[in-house]
């Protein structure tokens, strides 16, 4: 039976991967409904390819640009297109590949209409965690993480009593500065940054990925995900990219999820689960050609980053909001050239600080915080 898919961030990286899964399994999946941002070059192309009922553009202006060239398609824009997609009608799956916080309102509503929510924006559950966790059970809604590490604690979980669980282990690659000192880092530029070894990302998720606080929020996602205190999951220096993550249960036995570096893989489990589907063309693992895997400790004086994200996640309430705000706006000041890459985790470390924690937050004060520290790390700049 063919799923019918929404897709928010059609434009980005895994947006774009989501829709090459979608390609090679027409018989599988149909793109119904996207959203893009400011990319209209790329949603012509997708478009022509995909034939949808239904596109969210980010302007107004934009959106009326397309339906004159486009006419049997409907479009919309804002925030409130990016609601009308994730819920539209005739789709049973929401695949979030936005990127920062903005994907949590469509989010949420998705779960409202009983949609299965294929989840590669970590910012919903690091902002809104308990709120969408909460949602989806009284929903009885299922959460796909599309995320590898989460995807792999995922398949590692299959089939096992989740009671006998004894700890999670987060692989990470080290990003683009894994071998450098905190000295070293001091004057890193942008394109030193967006240069990662193992993975093909966007800009974003790479500086992320450069400073740790990717893997701090996954740290976060995968507490919220799983139900699995912060003393129980550990992030390991993994440099090949070839175990994605680790489960560690009480009588000793670890179950793993091992592949090649290819996003392609969590985004089509999330799709096709609880089935498999053959990928025609990927490279496949070969563990002889590897040779050796290695693993390191994670430093969290070197990776300052990580440990700010462990702090947020156990003080809880809207210090987890706070830490993600602060970073989206500190990574965008970081990428228009307006501070350096060590003082993004300063500027982070300085909000946390000052910030006062709601501990149950609503939806309407989590949305007050994210607003306010986004004010607030700019305001610090100027």
């Amino acid at each position: 039976m063919t799923k019918h898919i929404s897709l928010l961030g059609a434009t980005g990286s895994i947006g774009i991967q989501t829709l090459d899964i979608i390609k090679e399994h027409p018989e599988e999946f149909n793109l119904v409904a996207f959203s893009v941002g400011r990319n209209l070059d790329k949603a012509r192309e997708i478009l022509r390819d995909f034939k949808p009922s239904l596109v969210s553009v980010q302007e107004e202006s934009d959106s009326r640009v397309l339906q004159q060239e486009f006419p049997k398609i409907q479009f919309t824009y804002g925030s409130r297109g990016l609601v009308e997609v994730a819920t539209h009608s005739d789709t049973s799956v929401l695949v979030n590949a936005v990127l920062g916080s903005v994907g949590l309102e469509s989010t949420l509503e998705a779960i409202k209409q009983q949609k299965t929510i294929a989840l590669a924006n970590k910012e919903t559950l690091v902002t809104a965690g308990h709120l969408v966790m909460a949602a989806a059970e009284k929903y009885q809604t299922s959460i796909l993480p599309v995320d590898s590490e989460h995807s792999a604690l995922f398949q590692s979980m299959n089939g096992e009593n989740r009671s006998e669980i004894n700890k999670l282990i987060l692989t990470a690659s080290g990003g683009s500065f894994r071998d450098k000192t905190r000295e070293e880092l001091a004057d890193v530029t942008i394109k030193d940054a967006l240069n990662h070894p193992n993975w093909s990302m966007g800009a974003k998720i790479t500086i992320d990925s450069a400073t740790m606080m990717n893997k701090g929020l996954e740290v976060i996602e995968a507490h919220v995900l799983f139900d699995i205190p912060y003393d129980d999951i550990e992030v390991v220096l993994h440099r090949e990219s070839i175990i994605h993550s680790m489960v560690e249960f009480q009588d000793t036995s670890i179950m793993a999820q091992l592949g090649t570096p290819d996003m392609r893989v969590p985004i089509q489990y999330a799709l096709s689960y609880p089935n498999r589907l053959p990928r025609k063309n990927a490279k496949r693992l070969n563990l002889v050609e590897i040779g050796k895997l290695h693993f390191e400790e994670m430093n969290m004086k070197r990776f300052h980053a990580l440990k700010l994200a462990y702090d947020a996640g156990r003080a809880g309430g809207t210090m987890t909001t706070v830490l993600n705000a602060a970073n989206e706006a500190a990574v965008a000041l970081f990428l228009e050239e307006r501070i350096s890459f060590l003082e993004i985790e300063e500027l982070i470390e300085r909000i946390m600080d000052e910030h006062q924690i709601v501990s149950k937050p609503d939806l309407e004060t989590i949305l007050h915080v994210d607003a306010e520290t986004r004010k607030a790390i700019q305001n610090m700049v100027k």
